[in-house]
């Protein structure tokens, strides 16, 4: 389960906005939950450990519906800005989760990345059988290469995803990105779980603008 104190992914879901798709009367819990990060440093920077350092890193948590860590990966890259760092992370998330569990899975994604998260959720509608127009014209930065074509790949092969948006300070693979040489060590752990142990189909969860009103309201 999740460490206490600190929220699980599915929490922190839960309470963030999901850019362009409003949270379905039925429950809109996933089965897995996966939180991405890419940090980019150019040359000349200090890192973390107060040495130099010409790159970034990407960040990656995987979890499933009750809160079991599948897996964490804090890597270091070369990404040329910030901006395209964010889809290298979130195509590397998305292979690692792809690689770990069923078709049919309901991905619930994570991303501090306005746009990131924007476009996500406009390549879900045009191609999950939406009855909407996708909301805007998707564009992607320069500079990534192949990796957004990975990205919609991946959204083409899971049963359901959608991207809420969240902020960097409470985003659990923002450090990892940001300190790939401190925390290397994650890329060892085994993975605890590949299989969800709920899942919750009929639960009924309001969304965030609902969630805190009254009866009377």
């Amino acid at each position: 389960m999740a460490a206490y104190g600190r929220p699980s992914l599915r929490d922190l879901f839960d309470e963030s906005p999901t850019p362009h798709i409003a949270h379905p009367p039925r429950s809109h819990h996933r089965d897995f939950y996966i939180a991405t990060d890419g940090s980019f440093r150019p040359h000349g920077s200090v890192s973390t450990t107060g040495t130099e350092d010409v790159s970034g890193g990407l960040g990656v948590v995987v979890e499933t519906i009750d809160g079991e860590r599948v897996v964490r990966l804090s890597v270091p890259d070369t990404a040329p800005d910030n901006n395209v760092a964010e889809y290298r992370a979130l195509h590397l998330g998305l292979d690692v989760l792809a690689a770990r569990a069923p078709p049919d899975a309901r991905v619930g994604l994570l991303i501090d990345h306005d746009q990131l998260a924007a476009n996500v959720n406009a390549e879900v509608l045009a191609t999950h059988g939406s009855a909407y127009d996708p909301p805007h014209t998707v564009s992607v930065p320069r500079g990534t290469g192949l990796h957004w074509r990975g990205i919609q790949a991946r959204i083409n092969g899971f049963r359901e995803i959608r991207a809420a948006r969240i902020s960097g300070d409470r985003n659990p693979a923002h450090p990892l990105a940001n300190a790939p040489e401190q925390y290397a060590h994650v890329n060892g752990e085994a993975d605890r779980c590949v299989r969800p142990g709920l899942r919750a189909t009929d639960e009924q969860v309001p969304p965030p603008s609902r969630a805190e009103r009254g009866a009377s309201d």
